[in-house]
């Protein structure tokens, strides 16, 4: 089968490819660019005009939730993987949060097995602990062997500081990526939301960003005194943000995401009582916001992830003890866009490679390039088309949208998995 992609304008940051032109996908792989995808290109090959929308590798989220096993009211693999199609995910890494957790070679194979037929590339996080306890680690080298491409606690941080320093330096040798979930629970205590004026207001108990920034301080520690790498989740304050670029300028191999919450909202959108914008990290402060977007253009924060975390309506009724969580798949292009590229703080390019390049890189994966014989993972989309987010729209099963109800700029047109068109906007 042969697509013959044409009048596109071209990005690919992995290249550097910034150019009006037209691609080849045969047989699920990407044949040619430009003028050679003109002369290669068949008779049979069906023509898409990509006039006015931009073609590039496909978004690789290295946070998602998808609740399956044990969980699957809120999302399962396929329904999260559409979503992800929807918006323009083709490749994401599940966390280990599910019942029974992602602590076994059999829960990782059925992740696997049911991703088969699924939208998206799934790929396992294996828990380092088992049930995510922090009391008896896990067999990281059978986790990785069943398929496990990072491992993560995730949803909790690793409780015992020995076990952390274990599993870093068994991470490296099987040349694995830990992800630290950084939250000291002691500080967190019985709190909410983030600790500050909009806490105060409500008569809430706070989060300290002290909780984050003491777990950010540990892991980086581990990672300088062992000489190993970890990549710190769901950035969130600006002390933590100062804390990573320190350790980068050191040498220490750090390497952190984002996600779209936090370089677009503030707490003060939790003075609507509205708890599909409570998450863990919690929504921070304008001065946090800064401090993360001069994270991303200065390269600290390398990637942006969503740490889709579905819930169902009626979890998210009562404001305060509803878990925390918000889905993102379907937003987070668009937030980015809207909130980084618009205002001037990122270029289009840079955007992409914190979305695609630079996590499939991470995670060792054949995505994220439109390079010849890369798999044919593309996305077509208008960066100009505005709309509104309404949370029945979506393609996932839950509706906690923390973008819900604003008004966003661009929009996935089609999402391409192996050259097989997963998803049309209609």
């Amino acid at each position: 089968m042969e697509l013959l992609f044409f009048n596109a304008h071209l990005m690919d940051p992995a290249a550097g490819l910034d150019q009006k032109g037209s691609l080849l996908c045969r047989d699920g792989r990407i044949a040619a660019l430009c003028r050679e995808a003109d002369q290669m290109a068949s008779e049979k090959a069906e023509r898409i005009d990509c006039k006015g929308l931009i073609l590039s590798p496909g978004l690789v989220d290295m946070h998602v939730h998808l609740r399956d096993p044990g969980f699957t009211e809120k999302e399962d693999i396929l329904s999260g993987c559409r979503a992800a199609a929807a918006g323009g995910v083709t490749s994401l890494l599940c966390m280990p949060n599910t019942n029974p957790a992602l602590d076994s070679p059999e829960t990782i194979q059925y992740v696997l097995k049911k991703a088969e037929k699924a939208d998206a590339h799934v790929y396992p996080a294996g828990a380092i602990s088992k049930g995510l306890k922090g009391e008896i680690p896990t067999d990281l080298a059978a986790l990785k062997k069943a398929g496990a491409i990072a491992f993560s606690d995730d949803g909790r941080p690793v409780l015992h500081t020995s076990m952390m320093a274990s599993a870093m330096q068994e991470a490296k040798k099987l040349r694995v990526p830990i992800l630290a979930h950084c939250e000291d629970l002691d500080v967190t205590k019985n709190g909410k939301i983030n600790e500050g004026i909009v806490s105060k207001e409500l008569g809430i108990p706070g989060i300290p960003r002290a909780a984050e920034d003491c777990g950010t301080a540990r892991e980086l520690a581990l990672a300088a005194a062992y000489g190993v790498g970890v990549h710190i989740c769901h950035v969130s304050t600006k002390e933590s943000v100062s804390l990573i670029r320190d350790y980068q300028k050191r040498g220490v191999s750090i390497t952190c995401e984002t996600a779209p919450h936090y370089f677009a909202l503030t707490e003060e959108e939790l003075l609507k009582k509205d708890a599909d914008a409570r998450m863990s990290p919690p929504l921070r402060t304008e001065k946090d916001r800064l401090a993360i977007i001069k994270g991303l253009q200065d390269g600290t924060i390398a990637v942006i992830a969503t740490d889709h975390a579905p819930h169902t309506p009626q979890e998210k009724l009562d404001f305060l003890k509803a878990p925390n969580g918000a889905v993102g798949m379907e937003t987070s292009l668009a937030a980015g866009i809207t909130y980084l590229v618009r205002p001037g703080f990122l270029s289009m390019m840079q955007l992409l490679e914190k979305m695609s390049t630079i996590p499939a890189k991470i995670l060792h994966l054949p995505a994220g390039t439109l390079a010849v014989g890369a798999p044919a993972d593309l996305i077509l989309f208008d960066p100009n088309f505005c709309w509104r987010v309404d949370p029945n729209s979506l393609h996932g099963k839950s509706r906690n949208a923390v973008f819900k109800g604003k008004t966003l700029f661009g929009k996935v047109e089609r999402t391409f998995l192996n050259g097989k068109c997963v998803f049309i906007d209609s």
